[in-house]
């Protein structure tokens, strides 16, 4: 019996140690009290997410250059009444219509810049492909795309220093230009390429640019699954957001519609323009926040180009279907 007391007494005494025991990672130890090395995990991902939406963007990019034909993109450049209408939708429409919606939802100022943002993104490659579903100008479309994209580099940074001075100019928030300007700037690598390679080798860029739609629609898989892990507080969505990404693309399709027949252009290129107008770069609008902003800032805006993302395809099969 008292052998037995013993024994329990010892087992205790070890227990006890093992307890208070550092981990084996410590670098410092003191007692009970610890140091631990820093957990680098996140950071990491955070650096290989950024590598990888870079290269596949690029790639995204390239093979949109791949669909244009510099005859046939010339020749609207000689006309370009139906760019101009786009134009004045693409980066007069949009951001006005975000500023809007954020102001009478009082989202939060962060909020705010992701939706300008993206109402200051060029078209997506996306609204090439629906253009030739619904039997839009399929040249106007690849034209327009193209040139939303070159024009962006300047008007992107302009629209967004006009628009976000309301909620900037209180120092909370410091809109990183210099980052904006060198993801806009790398975008015309790319493009310039796949148009190169279009006029070298038209059937090899076909091929390209099917494989360019497959990457698009991954980095937006790859967007939600990386981002969910990275910043799980994002996907505690203020209702206000899934309002504003419900609004906004039907919003953009509708405008864009309305303005470019006031404009006379015929139907068929109105439907181009209203698909140019409301199916933005989410991509490109991913790309640019997860290289420009903090991860605390991440946490409040990363998801709401994927909201927006799953709308405007949404409304553009409603459109497709009528």
């Amino acid at each position: 019996m008292q052998t037995y007391l013993l024994s329990q007494q010892f087992n205790n005494r070890s227990l006890a140690v093992n307890s208070t025991a550092c981990p084996a990672n410590a670098t410092i130890c003191s007692g009970t009290s610890c140091v631990l090395p820093e957990d680098n995990f996140n950071e990491t991902l955070s650096i290989i997410l950024s590598t990888v939406l870079t290269i596949m963007l690029a790639l995204v990019m390239f093979s949109m250059g791949c669909n244009v034909d510099i005859k046939k993109f010339w020749g609207h450049i000689k006309r370009p009444w139906g760019i101009f209408v786009g134009f004045l939708c693409q980066f007069g429409i949009m951001p006005l219509t975000a500023f809007l919606l954020s102001l009478a939802f009082n989202v939060l100022p962060i909020q705010a810049v992701v939706v300008l943002i993206m109402g200051c993104c060029p078209g997506g490659t996306a609204s090439n492909v629906i253009a030739y579903w619904v039997d839009g100008d399929m040249d106007l479309s690849i034209s327009m795309t193209t040139c939303s994209t070159l024009l962006a580099m300047g008007m992107m940074p302009l629209c967004l220093f006009i628009y976000t001075k309301m909620w900037t100019d209180s120092n909370t928030i410091v809109l990183p230009y210099d980052s904006i300007g060198i993801s806009l700037v790398a975008l015309i690598i790319p493009v310039s390429f796949g148009i190169y390679v279009n006029h070298r080798w038209p059937s090899k860029a076909k091929i390209i640019l099917k494989v360019g739609s497959i990457v698009g629609a991954v980095l937006i898989v790859l967007i939600a699954v990386v981002g969910g892990i990275l910043y799980k507080g994002s996907w505690i969505i203020s209702p206000k957001l899934w309002i504003i990404g419900t609004i906004f693309p039907a919003a953009g399709y509708s405008l864009g519609f309305f303005l470019a027949r006031i404009a006379g252009l015929s139907w068929h290129r109105c439907r181009t323009v209203s698909l140019e107008t409301g199916m933005q770069n989410t991509q490109l609008c991913s790309t640019i926040v997860q290289l420009s902003f903090t991860p605390e800032q991440l946490e409040l805006m990363f998801t709401f180009p994927l909201i927006y993302s799953i709308f405007q395809l949404l409304f553009a099969l409603l459109i497709l279907g009528g």
